[in-house]
């Protein structure tokens, strides 16, 4: 894909707010997937996943567990999943994924934020079908051979490797992600991931260097982080700073 690591992870990544926002998303992300798979990481994959990221990002355990014993109670809010796709700044590409209980007032605020960005939201599928929904994993390492060889011996459907400057980088369809993260944890003691998530790969980037789309792109990323309702935003963005 030739896309150098730090590029990547600031382009594709999910843009976050302050700690106080990450915390209410995660502790919202981690309720609706307990109360919906079971409260067990052990039998609820996604949620053990979703633990996992939550504690790399340094969610407190109080906040994680609090969300868990909320969902074992079988009452609080019942949320719903919602997918907002268009164009952003500069013609780039967006996914916006939200959690809400109130979906008017969801698509009141990502519409407001496409409306007063010179942005365009569109249909379902009108940017999904330019990003691959995939399982990513980076990690230092210099040997892309015994990092191809792990996975193909645990029969992981590798979608591709990169080695750039030391960071290997690896896609595997969504599908495969716990199979392909326990083949690289027992192949190589102490792997430490940088990276370890299912998200939205862009197939292209587009590139922003305007002063008016970097303006409109900040401006656009900052309103739809200010939405509680808006858990991840995954673009095809490369800014020219």
């Amino acid at each position: 894909m030739g896309r150098a690591f730090q590029n990547r992870k600031e382009s594709m990544a999910k843009t976050q707010g302050q700690k106080t926002k990450v915390y209410s998303k995660y502790g919202k992300e981690i309720y609706v997937c307990a109360k919906n798979g079971g409260v067990d990481p052990d039998g609820n994959l996604a949620l053990r996943r979703l633990i996992e990221k939550a504690k790399k990002d340094q969610v407190p355990t109080h906040v994680i567990e609090k969300a868990i014993d909320k969902a074992k109670g079988g009452g609080g809010e019942n949320y719903e999943t919602a997918r907002y796709e268009g164009f952003g700044p500069g013609g780039c590409m967006v996914i916006v994924d939200c959690l809400t209980d109130n979906t008017n007032r969801t698509i009141k605020d990502v519409r407001q934020a496409f409306t007063k960005t010179d942005s365009k939201i569109g249909g379902p599928g009108s940017a999904a079908h330019m990003f691959d929904h995939q399982a990513l994993f980076s990690f230092e390492h210099d040997d892309e051979e015994a990092v191809l060889e792990a996975l193909m011996m645990a029969d992981v459907d590798v979608t591709d490797i990169e080695n750039e400057d030391g960071m290997m980088t690896v896609f595997a369809p969504h599908t495969e992600f716990f199979k392909a993260k326990t083949a690289l944890t027992d192949a190589f003691d102490g792997i430490n991931f940088e990276m370890e998530e299912i998200t939205w790969v862009p197939q292209t980037y587009t590139k922003i260097s305007s002063e008016e789309d970097l303006a409109n792109f900040e401006k656009f990323i900052n309103m739809l982080n200010d939405s509680d309702d808006v858990q991840n935003i995954y673009h095809n963005a490369e800014l020219d700073n």
